[in-house]
């Protein structure tokens, strides 16, 4: 019944250019209250758009061309916004255009953004959208033609903290599953990322955002991902700037050792030069096509 439900979602979806949008949960979203939708857009002259007060998540499905009917690659995007806004443009349909060009296909989520009024946990409602993101892009693939081995997830800033999520705790369910379908993603793209939510290197107002003010060492530790690291972690490839004041380098450091310690694929690029979410330096098809690179060099796409 799920599935029927997607499939007519999809069919009555907003047509754009091989671009469908549908809720993400076919039914009832999970941990949500019942309150009324205040979500806001607006323009932004760095970042083209932001979305506030999301309470209601998508998806956006960005198909690649067919290959001959061969299932393809697929990256699932979180795009960044400090758990406060989303830049739902520049770090999501853009991008998911420009792996359309390589024959990848992509999905971009626009999940919820934490908050009391409209979550019974609001640490928990960013999670839940990614590993229903990753739910129904598995049991979709056949219908959009997606290799179910090559689903990966990609996040910049605070998105990048929720791909790291998703791609370290998928041991737990956080959303209904009765299918049993894997919630663990085959890889993960990390774009200066928010990995810690220590005092010493962790984006406080991230955490703030997720958490709370007065969040628990334990809290603080369960969400920190370097420490949920363990043999089981997709590969991941990480980029980052090193003169970034916004997220400090440290993050995808701390992340890429702890790979390293676990015996965990891993590539980590770090650019001696460049701002947070890389707005003049280093250009797009840059940092794009080292991530490209990697996915290729990993047999994740051709």
């Amino acid at each position: 019944m799920n599935r029927l439900l997607l499939l007519f979602f999809l069919f009555i979806a907003v047509p754009g250019f091989a671009q469908r949008t549908m809720p993400l949960y076919p039914a009832q979203i999970p941990n949500a209250k019942d309150v009324s939708d205040e979500e806001t857009r607006k323009a932004n002259r760095e970042v083209d758009s932001l979305a506030f007060k999301v309470s209601r998540p998508t998806i956006s499905v960005f198909l690649a061309p067919a290959n001959n009917g061969t299932p393809g690659p697929a990256v699932i995007i979180f795009p960044g916004g400090g758990y406060g806004t989303l830049l739902i443009k520049r770090e999501g349909s853009d991008v998911a255009r420009a792996f359309n060009k390589l024959g990848i296909h992509a999905f971009v989520v626009k999940y919820r953004l934490p908050s009391e009024r409209t979550m019974i946990d609001q640490s928990i409602g960013p999670l839940q959208d990614a590993q229903q993101a990753i739910k129904m892009v598995r049991e979709m693939s056949t219908e959009w033609q997606v290799d179910p081995t090559k689903i990966g997830v990609m996040g910049f800033s605070a998105g990048g903290h929720l791909a790291s999520t998703v791609g370290t705790h998928f041991g737990k369910m956080y959303i209904p599953n009765s299918s049993n379908t894997s919630l663990r993603p085959d890889f993960m793209l990390l774009i200066n990322p928010v990995i810690s939510f220590t005092d010493s290197i962790g984006h406080i107002g991230s955490r703030e955002n997720l958490l709370g003010k007065n969040p628990s060492a334990e809290q603080i530790r369960l969400f920190s991902n370097e420490y949920q690291i363990n043999h089981s972690t997709p590969p991941a490839f990480l980029v980052h700037a090193g003169t970034d004041v916004v997220v400090q380098v440290a993050n995808s450091l701390s992340f890429y050792q702890k790979l390293r310690e676990n015996q965990v694929d891993g590539a980590l690029h770090i650019y001696s030069k460049g701002e947070h979410g890389f707005l003049t330096y280093p250009s797009f098809e840059e940092w794009f096509g080292r991530c490209v690179h990697w996915m290729r060099q990993m047999k994740f796409s051709q």
